[in-house]
């Protein structure tokens, strides 16, 4: 090997051309040879190494919560938080459309515009009607005594608006009404709004769904959101009792799981996912969406490949049976009615027959009164948020697989189980065409590489009510001031700076636990 280097070596001067033109073509077949080589490499590690992942997971693991990797829920102030002034600028009143979980968000953003306006919050209105042709209202669904005594010491909140005394006459305050813009900034609120609040007294914005920027560049405020959605935000006592004994019934025989089957005439019309279905269903969806929705030419397998239909209930079968979990799984339905009939429920039931919904587990006759339109949807919701594992089948526009994802984890790093339906979809798609090889193997791949609710960053487009995180958590055991615990008695803090009408002079105690807010 070395003379036979060495004589090529020594030829080379002689023939400096041909020898380079010889060299480049030897290295080419030699890099094509490395380039196949590592091709397979890798396309062995993709099959190979996965499955030594998915041998490493317990599935009955998942039954559990997500490691928590020493955060804990917080969402109580960490710096100097005034109360209320006495005076406030004026009144907001707002009306909150859209569905349950649209109108809770936008109850969170009404309670951050009364406070960044210095403004006394009229009790939201929502425009149940509309949707869900329910009249019941905020004091229908939440707890107001709870959600007022909650925030006292981030806004006032009164029930209605107040009198006024004009030549002579009571009459009420009328509120001057603004179409606030989408995704309003901050400044918006305490400029053009808080501009007509001062004029008019009282000011009322409609309508006010997604009216308030998400990305607010101010942590206090952010946390001021989660202590609206999670803490001030209860049900009515009926409403908690019927969804805690709805759990209790269906964990009297183990663990059970919750899936949002987002499979429903609406989200179907809107993602324009219509192939699957008969020609007359497709005109039913097409009506629909050209009725509710701006006209859009949507090609089916365009937008299954990008992961925007809905997950069927087989595929949604097929995916939990994949993951290893068994037909003696217990399954919690939370849906609407699904489009399509039960041909598509049929595959589903045949692979998991314990699927149960809040008529089925309680009755229909006791639920006929009490868990229709938006009290169905509150049931519905705390029985997703107290199951042991939660999957959403589409989180795109759906509002209340977002909310529930946003609150499980805060609700202590609940598990979650999200599809990655645009990595999926070739997958499902194979399986269609009759390659079916290593299918389950696969859907392992896919379904295993997830957190399943534990701690990590938010990132684009991913929403705050999504994913609160670190915002509304604090560290045990910070390696960052600003992940610190706030103070155990930060409540008795509030509470002295509230009677004492704002004073700057209340220290949080001494004690391991105990620090002083920076004032």
């Amino acid at each position: 090997m070395k003379s036979g280097w060495g004589r090529r070596g020594a030829r080379q001067p002689k023939q400096l051309g041909g020898g380079l033109r010889g060299t480049a073509g030897r290295l080419s077949v030699v890099m094509f040879v490395l380039l196949i080589c590592t091709i397979s490499l890798f396309s062995r590690i993709w099959r190979s190494s996965p499955s030594s992942r998915i041998q490493d997971i317990d599935i009955n693991k998942l039954w559990r919560t997500a490691p928590a990797a020493g955060w804990r829920p917080s969402s109580a102030p960490r710096s100097y938080w005034p109360s209320p002034p006495t005076e406030s600028n004026g009144y907001l009143r707002v009306r909150c459309n859209g569905g349950l979980n649209q109108q809770r968000t936008a109850i969170c953003n009404a309670v951050l515009a009364a406070r960044i306006m210095n403004a006394t919050l009229v009790l939201p209105e929502l425009d149940t009607n509309s949707f869900w042709h329910d009249e019941s209202g905020f004091p229908g669904v939440y707890d107001v005594e709870h959600f007022i005594n909650t925030l006292r010491y981030d806004v006032r909140i009164v029930a209605k608006l107040p009198e006024i005394t004009s030549h002579g006459k009571a009459k009420k305050l009328k509120a001057f009404q603004i179409r606030p813009p989408r995704d309003a900034p901050l400044n918006w609120y305490t400029t053009v709004a808080l501009k007509q609040m001062k004029d008019h007294g009282a000011i009322y914005l409609t309508p006010f769904s997604h009216r308030l920027a998400e990305e607010i560049d101010d942590p206090e405020l952010q946390r001021l959101r989660c202590r609206v959605n999670y803490h001030a935000l209860r049900f009515k006592p009926h409403i908690m009792k019927l969804s805690h004994d709805i759990v209790k019934k269906l964990r009297s025989q183990g663990h059970f799981m919750s899936i949002h089957l987002r499979f429903e005439m609406d989200m179907l019309a809107f993602a324009g996912c219509l192939d699957i279905f008969t020609i007359e269903e497709q005109k039913i969806l097409m009506k629909y969406r050209k009725e509710n929705f701006a006209e859009k030419k949507l090609v089916y397998r365009e937008r299954r490949i990008i992961g925007k239909c809905p997950l069927t209930p087989e595929e949604v079968g097929l995916i939990l049976r994949a993951m290893g979990f068994d037909n003696s799984t217990r399954i919690y339905l939370a849906a609407g009615e699904l489009f399509g009939g039960d041909r598509f429920m049929k595959p589903f039931r045949a692979l998991f027959p314990h699927l149960e919904n809040h008529s089925t587990v309680m009755g229909a006759e006791k639920l006929e009164d009490s868990a229709q339109g938006l009290v169905g949807a509150a049931v519905d919701y705390m029985v997703c948020l107290l199951s042991d594992i939660f999957m959403p089948t589409y989180d795109g526009p759906s509002n209340f697989a977002n909310n529930l994802l946003g609150h499980r984890l805060y609700y202590g790093f609940r598990t979650t189980i999200q599809p990655d339906r645009k990595a999926l979809a070739p997958i499902f798609i194979a399986r269609e065409e009759g390659r079916q090889a290593d299918f389950e193997e696969h859907v392992r791949q896919i379904m295993f590489n997830t957190k399943f609710g534990g701690p990590h960053k938010r990132v684009h487009p991913e929403s705050f009510y999504t994913n609160s995180w670190p915002e509304c958590f604090c560290q045990i055991s910070p390696q960052n001031p600003a992940d610190r615990c706030p103070p155990d008695n930060i409540l008795e803090v509030l509470e002295g700076r509230l009677q004492s009408g704002g004073s700057d002079e209340v220290e949080t105690g001494k004690g391991p636990n105990k620090t002083v807010l920076v004032e």
